[in-house]
C-alpha cells in the first residue's frame, strides 16, 4: 500500500503536519472529514458587499505591487477585473503570493471584501478549483486549507486502499452510499442532497459498530465465568423483617440480580430507577447474597456526603446481621485510614463503602466480589476496571437515577443488561408542583419565608454562576445577594456552585444536611441523591432553561421527609412549549414518563450527556439528529447476531475485522468493566 508521504502534495515535511492531525495512513486522510462546508458561487465584482466573505471569478489585468508602510509589514496588491468591475487583491506579509499569479490568467478565488470610497479590495483570498459546496477542514499551523483540499483531492486517486465492509444486499436495506462514493461525496459533495446521503452513510457506520462492540462485549461478558453466588435462606428472612413491603418493581428487580449473580457468568446490570424508587434496597440485598457467600461487596459513589449518607442508611438496615460495614473517604485520619485497610485486607470488613479512594494502590480486598458504583455516569470507564481489576471477575451492578427512555437506555447502555423500577414505594407523598410567570415571584419567596420560619429548609436553584450580558437568566452569586437583602435578612443563605472548591462544597452540603443552614441557593450542581428530610421546599428560577429530566432529578431533593413538600418553576412562559413542558412536570411525578414526553419534545440530546465516559468520538455524527439513524443501526446489529452470533460469515468476517482494526480503541474504551 502506498504510504501516507508519497501522495501528491505530501512529501517528508507535510507528512509530519498530517500527523500532528492524528492522520498517519491514506485512509486516516480519507476519513478526515471536514468540519464544515460553505457554499461558494460567483458574486460578480460590483454586486460584492462590504463585510462579507464572497467568491469572484477574475482575471488578472496588471503586475504586482508591493506596500511597506511601516517596519515589519508589506503589503501586496494585484489589480483584477472580471467585465463588470475592477478590484485588487490584498495580502498582507505575505510576499511571495505575487509570484502565484500571472498577467492573463484567470482564477475564482475567495476571500473578505472591503470596500473603500469606491475601492474594491479581496483581502487574504484562497485560489478554488471551482465554484459549489467548498470543505472547511480543522488545520494546523502551516498546513493551508487550499493544500489541505489539494491534498485530499489527490488522495482520492488512492481511493481502492479502502475497502466496503457491507455487504451490495446489506447497503441495499438499510440505503446506505456505497463507500468509495460516499468518501467523495463526503470530501467534495456535488450537491446538498449528495452530502447528506454520503453524512448518513458515515454516521450509520460510527453507530453501528459501536452497538456492534457493546453488544459483542455483552455476549463475551456471558461467556465469561465469574463467581456463583448460591441463594442464601437469610435473605429471605432480612426481607420479611423490613418495617415496609417491597414494591413489584423492586421484586422483579431483585430477582433479575439474584438470577444473575446465581449464574456462573460475570453480573453486568445497570438498575435504573427513579428518585427515591428504592434502588438502595437492591444493593444492601446483593451485598447480603456476597457476604453471606464469604465475598466482600465495593461499594463506590461520587462524593463523601453522599458516602457518609449510604453509610448511614446501609448501616442501620443492616442492624441485627452479622455484617460489617466500613466507610473509607478521603478525608479520615491515617490511622483510622490503617486500620480500615487492614481490615479489608483481612477480611473482616464485608462492604466498604466510599469515594474514588477505595480504587487507591494501597485498597486490597481479600477477596472482592460484588462491585456496586452510584450514580454510574460519573465514574470513567478506567476507574470502574480498576476497581473490578481487585478482585476476581467481580460481579458489577450499577446505579443510576437519572431518568432515561427505555428506547435510548437500550441503546446507550447496549453493553448491559438493563433493569429499570418504574414503580414508587407507596405512601412517599406527591411533591406540590407549580408552574408560575415571573411576576408571582413575590408571594413565591413570601412563602418560603414562612415554611423556613416553621423550622424547615430550602433550595434556590439558578442556571447560571455569575450573570451574563449574553443569556438572560438569573445567576446564582447575584441573586444569592438578592434574596439575601430582599426576602431573608432573618435567615441563614449558602451559596454553591460548579467554582467552589470540593473541600467548600462538601462543608456546605454538610452544614445543610445539618440544619445550619436555612436556604441554598446553588447552581445544578447539588447532588443527586443527597438527602435531606427537613428540605421541603425547592424555587427553580428561569425553569425554561432546563430539560424536563433535569427539573424532575432537582425536584427529587424535596420530599424526602414527613413534611408536605413544594416545587416552584418559575420561567418566563414566553412560549406555547415551554408553557407544555412546564405543565407536563405540574401534571407528572414520573421520571420515566417525563424523560419520554421531553425526548417527544426536544429531541434526545438532553440524555446523552449521561455517558459521556466511554463513548467513542463520532466524526459524523450527532446524535440529537441521528436517532433515528442510531435505531436502525441497532437494528441492523440484532439482526446480523442473530442469524451469525460468530460472525463467521465471509461477509460477516470483514465487518468483524473492520471493528477490529477501525475501532479497537473505541471498542476498548466502550467496555464498562
Amino acid at each position: 500500500m502506498k504510504e501516507l508521504q508519497y501522495i501528491k502534495g505530501v512529501g517528508p515535511k507535510r507528512v509530519k503536519l498530517l500527523n500532528r492531525l492524528d492522520i498517519y495512513s491514506i485512509e486516516d486522510l480519507l476519513y478526515y472529514f471536514p468540519r464544515d462546508y460553505e457554499l461558494r458561487e460567483v458574486t460578480p465584482i460590483f454586486r460584492l458587499i462590504d463585510g462579507e466573505k464572497q467568491t469572484i471569478k477574475c482575471k488578472v489585468i496588471g503586475i504586482a505591487q508591493e506596500i511597506k508602510p511601516r517596519k515589519g509589514l508589506t503589503i501586496t496588491k494585484i489589480p483584477v477585473y472580471d467585465g463588470t468591475g475592477y478590484a485588487s487583491l490584498v495580502w498582507f506579509n505575505q510576499p511571495y503570493k505575487k509570484d502565484e499569479f500571472k498577467i492573463g490568467s484567470e482564477y475564482i478565488l475567495t476571500g473578505k471584501v472591503s470596500i473603500r470610497f469606491g475601492t474594491v479590495q479581496i483581502l487574504s483570498p484562497e485560489v478554488q478549483k471551482s465554484t459549489g459546496i467548498v470543505p472547511i477542514y480543522r488545520l494546523t499551523e502551516d498546513l493551508s486549507p487550499v493544500v489541505m483540499r489539494n491534498i485530499i483531492a489527490n488522495a482520492l486517486n488512492e481511493i481502492d486502499v479502502v475497502e466496503e465492509f457491507f455487504p451490495d444486499s446489506f447497503r441495499e436495506k438499510y440505503g446506505l452510499m456505497e463507500i468509495h462514493e460516499g468518501l467523495r461525496q463526503m470530501h467534495f459533495p456535488d450537491s446538498e442532497e449528495l452530502l447528506e446521503k454520503a453524512r448518513y452513510r458515515f454516521a450509520f457506520e460510527e453507530l453501528f459498530f459501536l452497538q456492534l462492540g457493546m453488544m459483542l462485549k455483552k455476549m463475551e461478558n456471558r461467556i465469561q465465568k465469574g463467581i456463583k453466588f448460591s441463594r442464601k435462606p437469610e435473605i429471605e428472612s432480612f426481607i420479611k423483617k423490613l418495617p415496609f413491603a417491597m414494591t413489584d418493581a423492586q421484586k422483579r428487580v431483585w430477582r433479575q440480580v439474584e438470577e444473575d449473580m446465581a449464574s456462573d457468568r460475570i453480573m453486568n446490570r445497570l438498575v435504573l430507577g427513579d428518585v427515591g424508587s428504592g434502588k438502595t434496597l437492591i444493593a444492601v440485598l446483593a451485598s447480603l447474597m456476597s457476604s453471606y457467600n464469604g465475598y466482600q461487596t465495593a461499594f463506590m459513589v461520587p462524593t463523601e456526603v453522599l458516602a457518609e449518607q449510604h453509610y448511614r442508611n446501609i448501616c442501620s438496615m443492616l442492624d441485627g446481621c452479622d455484617v460489617k460495614v466500613a466507610l473509607l473517604t478521603g478525608s479520615l485520619t491515617a490511622r483510622q485510614k490503617n486500620d480500615i485497610l487492614l481490615s479489608i485486607e483481612n477480611g473482616e470488613t464485608d462492604i466498604v463503602i466510599g469515594t474514588h479512594a477505595i480504587i487507591q494502590d494501597g485498597v486490597k480486598f481479600n477477596n472482592l466480589g460484588l462491585v456496586i458504583t452510584d450514580e454510574q455516569h460519573r465514574f470513567g470507564v478506567k476507574q470502574r476496571a480498576m476497581l473490578s481489576q481487585k478482585g476476581q471477575n467481580p460481579d458489577m451492578l450499577i446505579m443510576t437515577a437519572t431518568p432515561i427512555p427505555r428506547t435510548l437506555a437500550l441503546v446507550l447502555y447496549g453493553d448491559l443488561d438493563v433493569s429499570i423500577i418504574d414503580e414508587m414505594p407507596p405512601g412517599r407523598k406527591k411533591v406540590l408542583t407549580y408552574a408560575v410567570s415571573d411576576d408571582m415571584s413575590d408571594k413565591v419567596y413570601d412563602f418560603i419565608h414562612k415554611i423556613v420560619k416553621t423550622g424547615r429548609q430550602a433550595y434556590v436553584i439558578c442556571p447560571l454562576i455569575n450573570d451574563s450580558d449574553v443569556i438572560e437568566a438569573k445567576s446564582a452569586v447575584e441573586h444569592f445577594e438578592y434574596l439575601k437583602n430582599r426576602y431573608f435578612k432573618d435567615c441563614r443563605l449558602g451559596l454553591l456552585h460548579g467554582k467552589v472548591s470540593p473541600l467548600d462544597k462538601e462543608m456546605i452540603m454538610r452544614d445543610f444536611a445539618n440544619g445550619n443552614i436555612d436556604i441554598l441557593v446553588s447552581t445544578t450542581v447539588i447532588e443527586v441523591g443527597i438527602d435531606v428530610p427537613n428540605a421541603s421546599a425547592i424555587v427553580i428560577e428561569n425553569a425554561e432553561r432546563f430539560g424536563l429530566a433535569q427539573l424532575h432529578q432537582l425536584r427529587g431533593r424535596v420530599g424526602r421527609g414527613k413534611h408536605q413538600s413544594y416545587c416552584f418553576l418559575i420561567s418566563n412562559m414566553a412560549s406555547e412549549n415551554i408553557r407544555k413542558r412546564m405543565d407536563i412536570m405540574v401534571k407528572s411525578q414520573n421520571g420515566f414518563e417525563i424523560a419520554e414526553k421531553d425526548m417527544l419534545l426536544r429531541g434526545p440530546g438532553e440524555f446523552l450527556g449521561v455517558r459521556q465516559h466511554g463513548m467513542p468520538e463520532f466524526k459524523v455524527t450527532d446524535l440529537s439528529r441521528d436517532f433515528e439513524c442510531l435505531k436502525k443501526a441497532r437494528e441492523a446489529v440484532e439482526d446480523l447476531l442473530k442469524v451469525d452470533p460468530s460472525m463467521n460469515s465471509p461477509e460477516n468476517r470483514l465487518i468483524k475485522n473492520t471493528l477490529k482494526k477501525k475501532f479497537a480503541k473505541a471498542f476498548d474504551d466502550v467496555i464498562l468493566n
